[in-house]
């Protein structure tokens, strides 16, 4: 098996803390959000990480900190057998640097099995989310069928804006109160799947977390050259082909990290009621209250914080703030700010 992770998405509404940084290299507690998600990787299975060419540099920097580490990992916290070496992490670069100009998910994927000549079960990951669950016990549903991760958001509202699954077990799709009733783990089988419908009738969504098998990748292929940008789409394509699709359901936390808000809400259930300071950063005479992380180098004074993420080399005096994302660099004093995300090098002075 080897695991694709896909981020080389351009990620307009977190602007500006993407004008120039990939989402998935977005701080959330204390590490960035792909550390999450690549920590979870199990230690045998090579991972490939595909971004654009506006991106690479942060993930170069982000796998140089990776590989820094005595047994090649960094922070990385990936289990290992005693004397066993992690096996690397690889970067692809897709060649585009705007929006409108790149592959789409499916299309990296087929690009990168052409290119590459693999032949193995491929665990594919979006490297925005948060997954709360053990891939190691995702991966033991799998049993040889295209396989996905399901989580239950019970509102159909909010289901709207992903890919809907209904499981055979359940017959006809249940509603919501029945949704969170089904248990977590082993493989169920999919009887329908529909990305971003306009009326779903389920609250049971796909997770950016799938497994492809080697013997449908000619499908994967074939479907990306039609629908480059549909990851989902995959799924209805292998049931319109009468391919059997399982899935594994869980009940922890998954965050899908595609606004300001729900970027906020992630780093609140995450850190829950308490503040993560970096050793290299000086907090004086400050009240901190909710969630609050504070990057390196950091200098804050006589300030109040809540429910705020405060990147690296930032200097905040006599503020007070809530609900704000401060980027890298920025000097705040003598201002009040709420629900704000501040550029990198961002000034705001008032004496």
């Amino acid at each position: 098996m080897h695991a694709f992770i896909l981020a080389g998405g351009f990620a307009t509404r977190l602007w500006p803390l993407t004008e120039k940084r990939a989402k998935p290299l977005l701080p959330l507690a204390g590490k960035p959000i792909i550390t999450h998600l690549v920590e979870k990787i199990p230690s045998g299975i090579p991972i490939t990480v595909s971004t654009n060419a506006a991106m690479q540099d942060g993930f170069k920097r982000w796998l140089d900190d990776v590989q820094k580490s005595p047994v090649g990992v960094g922070s990385l916290s990936r289990a290992l057998p005693r004397g066993e070496r992690p096996l690397p992490i690889k970067l692809v670069v897709e060649g585009t640097t705007k929006d409108d100009h790149k592959l789409g998910a499916l299309g990296s994927i087929a690009q990168w099995v052409e290119t590459e000549k693999i032949e193995d079960d491929l665990l594919i990951l979006t490297g925005d989310n948060y997954l709360g669950f053990s891939l190691e016990e995702f991966l033991k549903a799998f049993t040889g069928n295209p396989l996905l991760a399901a989580h239950d958001v019970g509102d159909l509202e909010r289901a709207k804006s992903f890919g809907v699954v209904t499981l055979k077990s359940q017959g006809s799709p249940l509603p919501a109160s029945a949704q969170r009733a089904l248990g977590e783990g082993s493989g169920e089988g999919v009887l329908a799947f529909s990305e971003k419908p306009k009326d779903p009738t389920s609250t049971l969504v796909s997770t950016g977390c799938v497994v492809i098998p080697k013997n449908v990748l000619p499908v994967l292929r074939d479907y990306a050259k039609v629908k480059p940008d549909n990851l989902g789409g995959i799924f209805e394509e292998l049931l319109r082909k009468n391919i059997p699709v399982d899935c594994f359901t869980f009940s922890g936390h998954w965050m899908d990290i595609g606004s300001f808000h729900s970027y906020l809400d992630a780093h609140r259930e995450l850190v829950g009621e308490q503040a993560l300071v970096d050793p290299t950063a000086s907090v004086k005479d400050t009240e901190m209250r909710g969630s609050v992380t504070v990057g390196k180098n950091c200098v804050i004074e006589r300030s109040e914080l809540v429910d705020c993420m405060v990147f690296d080399g930032v200097t905040i005096r006599d503020c007070t703030l809530r609900d704000c994302v401060i980027d890298d660099g920025c000097a705040l004093q003598g201002i009040d700010l709420q629900k704000q995300m501040l550029r990198t090098g961002t000034k705001l002075i008032v004496h």
